[in-house]
């Protein structure tokens, strides 16, 4: 989902510290106490050390290559809540019955320029509103509860319009455009990572917390920071409109496509929406 958050949110433990390194009393020896200490790489650190490598040549709009993916994908298909030290039971994930809109708590693990790594914590009822991620790909592992998901794609070279028809809802600028959905479902956690690209995959979702759920984000490359170039790749809301309510001079959808389909308006970051930053206390993540 990879909302965009200002670095002051962001409390996690940044102080690494230094594995303990064996020591190798005859060369004979050094073969089985390499493989000693592959296994006891924990899950999180083997997640770190695959992003670096999928995430080497990052930049905006380059895609990992099929390999690199599938590889990332099958570290996160693997990912247990405890494997970042969360359960269900922890404070972020109780029911917030004074807030309308429950708020969501964010655990940093790791950013660089090239990638970054980080857990949405959702209690019930909490809701991620419809963003984008440009010229990002992301993948989003559900570690535990259920989610609904419903993401969109822009249809290519469909016009932007506000005019309205006579049975239109009101809309205002700034113009809306046309998107495809790609995803509205239900997902219960165990299930495998999802995907998405610059320009497909669902590039725009909105993620809505069934039950208390915790997401493990991966981005790549990550938000670029709040306070840098406008033309960088700065997170955008989204609200939806039924494809019914404008009309637009060259867009035609076949009768049985519309549902599949609606117009897209950017907008302000909602007021209703609190990301609260916490320390991640998961095992440690030593940058090498």
């Amino acid at each position: 989902m990879g909302i965009e958050t200002t670095r002051t949110n962001r409390k996690g433990n940044k102080e690494f510290r230094e594995l303990p390194k064996a020591t190798d009393t005859t060369s004979k020896s050094k073969p089985r106490k390499s493989r000693r200490r592959q296994k006891k790489m924990s899950p999180v650190q083997m997640l770190f050390e695959t992003c670096k490598e999928v995430f080497a040549n990052s930049g905006t709009g380059i895609v990992p290559s099929t390999e690199d993916i599938e590889r990332l994908r099958a570290v996160l298909d693997k990912m247990k809540p405890e494997d970042v030290g969360l359960s269900p039971e922890m404070l972020y994930f109780r029911t917030q019955e004074a807030r309308r809109t429950p708020a969501i708590t964010y655990l940093h693990l790791y950013e660089s320029e090239k990638f970054s790594m980080g857990i949405f914590c959702l209690p019930p009822n909490g809701v991620i509103p419809l963003h984008n991620h440009p010229g990002m790909t992301v993948f989003s592992k559900l570690l535990f509860g259920t989610m609904h998901i419903k993401s969109y794609d822009w249809v290519v070279d469909a016009p932007n319009d506000t005019s309205a028809n006579e049975n239109s809802l009101e809309i205002t600028a700034p113009a809306v455009r046309l998107a495809k959905v790609k995803v509205d479902s239900d997902f219960t956690a165990p299930c495998n990572a999802s995907i998405l690209y610059p320009a497909d995959g669902g590039n725009m979702h909105c993620f809505t917390a069934v039950t208390a759920c915790a997401v493990l984000d991966v981005l790549g490359p990550p938000y670029s920071p709040p306070d840098s170039d406008p033309d960088g790749r700065h997170c955008t809301y989204f609200r939806e409109f039924p494809l019914t309510s404008v009309s637009v001079d060259g867009v035609s959808v076949p009768e049985e496509e519309r549902e599949g389909h609606a117009w897209l308006q950017e907008l302000d970051q909602p007021e209703d929406l609190e990301v609260v930053g916490a320390l991640y206390i998961g095992p440690e993540i030593v940058d090498k």
